[in-house]
C-alpha cells in the first residue's frame, strides 16, 4: 500500500489542523492504521492508532483528548484531528499501516509494514 499525508502546516498554540492521509493498492480495511509523530534529535513517537472498522482507537498520554484519529474506509483516508495545539506537538508526522493485525491497534512502530512520507507541523508560542 502506499501512504501520503498532508494537512499539516504552522499554527499558533492552541489552534487546530487535520492530518489526512490517503492509502492506495491494498484493500484499505485489511489495515489497522496509526501516526506517529519525531522531532528533530528525538526517536519516533506513538500519537495515535485505529482498528480497521475504526471501532477501536488508541491514543499518547500527551495527545488524549486533544487529538481524535478516524478513517473513513469508502475514500481510503485515515485523519488526525489536532486541537489545542502546543509548540511541543511540533513534529514531522507520518501515517503508518499495520497490514492484518491480529489484535488491537499497536503503539508499537515496528508493528507497522508501510510508512507515509511525513508532513510537517510546527506549533509557535
Amino acid at each position: 500500500v502506499q501512504l501520503q499525508a498532508s494537512g499539516g502546516g504552522l499554527v499558533q498554540a492552541g489552534g487546530s489542523l487535520r492530518l489526512s492521509c490517503a492509502a492506495s493498492g491494498r484493500t484499505f480495511s485489511t489495515y489497522a492504521m496509526g501516526w506517529f509523530r519525531q522531532a528533530p534529535g528525538k526517536e519516533r513517537d506513538f500519537v495515535a492508532a485505529i482498528s480497521w472498522s475504526g471501532g477501536s482507537t488508541d491514543y499518547a498520554d500527551s495527545v488524549k483528548g486533544r487529538f481524535t484519529i478516524s478513517r473513513d474506509n469508502a475514500k481510503n483516508t485515515v485523519y488526525l484531528q489536532m486541537n489545542s495545539l502546543k509548540p511541543e506537538d511540533t513534529a514531522v508526522y507520518y501515517c503508518a499501516a499495520d497490514y492484518l493485525p491480529a489484535g488491537p491497534p499497536s503503539n508499537w512502530y515496528r508493528q507497522y509494514d508501510y510508512w507515509g512520507q511525513g508532513t510537517q507541523v510546527t506549533v509557535s508560542s
